[in-house]
């Protein structure tokens, strides 16, 4: 299997502390897949908007694994947002064996167009490339290998050549563990995670240098029947965030939370239903 890309070396115990925390606004999905070459058809719509506002904020995506018949490409993302912007991703790996071309867009902007590759020929080792296609110039690369235990690599820009961006991930039994080093080593970032049982996980995370230098957070996930979690977690500028997200019926997901600031004594809450 092929290492994770460079962004997601904390991801195992950043989803315990980041994802599924709806702690403002009202928010409707949807996801149904069609019977046109399985394009699947994706919806967001932010319900209750500011008082100002005379619409009601939604965002459409589309994935189309085999556009009009074409299985050579996949657009994986189609996507126009509440702002009416657009963004487009196709990608096709029947170039090379191993080897995913990627094209990205933004419909509007021809500079903005990315194109890249991902290469996962070598064992346990992952190579990516990203560069705009009108300066290449200005590229994005990345090694990524595991051996034994551990995942690690680097991340290059044409500005940290002689300084990349490094991490590496420990996956032992129930324990986890990640550390980012990012600006020239003068930023770091520490991710744990400790599978308590089946049920029950916990998760930490701390940051030393850099913007986010002194940001923290501790959290935990309970898993109470195959249907219903609970999250909570701590955060280091004295806010405490909740959420129970539970299935309410085949297809349909109900997802709510809240989020006290002792500092400022406010409280925000939010609710979400998925529908697919």
């Amino acid at each position: 299997m092929a290492p994770v890309k460079f962004d997601d070396i904390h991801k195992t115990a950043n989803e315990a502390l980041s994802d599924d925390y709806q702690t403002s606004g009202f928010v409707f999905k949807t996801k149904q897949k069609t019977s046109w070459d399985g394009a699947v058809l994706s919806s967001q719509v932010d319900l209750f908007p500011a008082k100002e506002s005379c619409m009601t904020p939604a965002k459409l995506t589309w994935k189309l694994p085999a556009p009009l018949g074409f299985s050579a490409i996949c657009i994986d993302k189609l996507e126009m947002d509440k702002a009416g912007k657009f963004k487009l991703e196709a990608s096709t790996d029947k170039v090379h064996p191993e080897l995913k071309l990627e094209c990205k867009s933004d419909l509007a902007d021809i500079s903005k167009i990315t194109a890249g590759l991902t290469y996962t020929g070598v064992k346990d080792t992952q190579l990516k490339f990203e560069t705009k296609a009108t300066k290449p110039q200005d590229f994005v690369c990345e090694v990524m290998r595991t051996q034994g235990l551990a995942t690690f690599g680097l991340k290059l820009t044409p500005a940290t050549l002689t300084s990349p961006e490094v991490g590496a991930r420990i996956t032992s039994g129930p324990f986890f563990a990640s550390l980012l080093a990012k600006e020239a080593f003068g930023a770091f970032s520490a991710h744990g995670l400790y599978k308590v049982s089946s049920e029950l996980k916990c998760a930490a995370t701390y940051n030393v240098g850099g913007k986010q230098n002194g940001q923290g957070a501790v959290g935990v996930v309970y898993q109470c029947n195959k249907s219903t979690s609970i999250k909570a977690k701590v955060q280091q500028d004295q806010s405490f965030s909740c959420s129970v997200k539970s299935a309410i019926s085949p297809g349909f997901t109900l997802l709510g939370g809240g989020k006290y600031d002792s500092k400022k004594g406010d409280f925000t809450y939010g609710l979400q239903l998925s529908v697919e």
